[in-house]
């Protein structure tokens, strides 16, 4: 199966109105795309080829299928879509976390995309490719990610079941490395590398090329987006091992670091 999206694809992605998916958005409306978002907020840019219906994510049992059937109610079929939208929330030791907050975080990451993959199952249009936007923080398990890095582990896992579900479409969780957003403004002010010794790495890479801007980081993406069918499909791959690998292990190897320090 070839990932690579051809003149009028169509695309759909979620949490368009900020960070990466704002990125996506206008890179692939930059191609000469058909772009559908679905985001909390506004659609943030006005195009022709952009459509856009709000939607609360975390409100997923009763407001996804009618914003979809409102978006993508009579697209024939889809080439690309992202799944993007997540949530961050703040950097704390685990047994400062509530239930309730790990629950609310879940929502978002994990629980609106399956409602959203449920209605690509039936009676959604036929996918071509399926992106998941994860995280390193999925495998990492760096102090203080909490809510975050458990709800990328479990979307990371949703794919590979639902590459079961939909085997006509190709499925990935991407991880796409830094990216300049509001998430970075809260992580290089707030929590204190000195309890969260991740946060350090972090606030090394802004302002360098290892922490892109959303317009940057989406090409990364949508330049990997045609290797990704070669790998099975439901699978996680970090942007980095295909772009970065030195950095990638390095990554890798602050992990056990991280650990023996946190």
């Amino acid at each position: 199966m070839s990932g690579a999206a051809g003149p009028g694809a169509k695309v759909f992605i979620t949490g368009t109105s900020s960070g990466l998916g704002s990125g996506l958005r206008d890179a692939c409306l930059d191609r000469g795309w058909q772009v559908y978002g679905l985001s909390r907020r506004g659609p943030g840019r006005d195009h022709h080829r952009f459509r856009h219906v709000r939607c609360d994510l975390s409100a997923f049992e009763e407001a996804v299928a009618p914003a979809l059937d409102e978006l993508l109610g009579d697209a024939d079929a889809l080439d690309l879509v992202f799944l993007n939208a997540g949530v961050l929330g703040p950097i704390r030791a685990m047994p400062h976390v509530t239930v309730d907050h790990l629950r609310s975080v879940m929502d978002v990451n994990v629980w609106a995309n399956k409602a959203i993959l449920d209605w690509m199952h039936d009676p959604g249009p036929p996918v071509r490719q399926i992106v998941a936007i994860s995280s390193g923080a999925a495998v990492l398990g760096n102090r203080g990610w909490d809510g975050y890095a458990i709800s990328k582990a479990a979307l990371n896992m949703l794919v590979r079941l639902y590459a079961h579900e939909l085997p006509e479409s190709h499925l990935t969780a991407l991880a796409p490395g830094l990216v300049e957003s509001g998430f970075m403004d809260y992580l290089c002010k707030e929590p204190d590398p000195a309890e969260f010794p991740a946060v350090q790495r972090i606030r090394d890479a802004r302002g360098t090329d290892r922490m892109p801007g959303p317009r940057e980081a989406a090409e990364r993406v949508l330049d990997v987006v045609p290797e990704l069918p070669s790998h099975p499909s439901g699978e996680y791959v970090d942007i980095r091992q295909i772009l970065a690998p030195e950095e990638y292990q390095q990554l890798l190897g602050g992990q056990d670091r991280t650990r023996r320090e946190g």
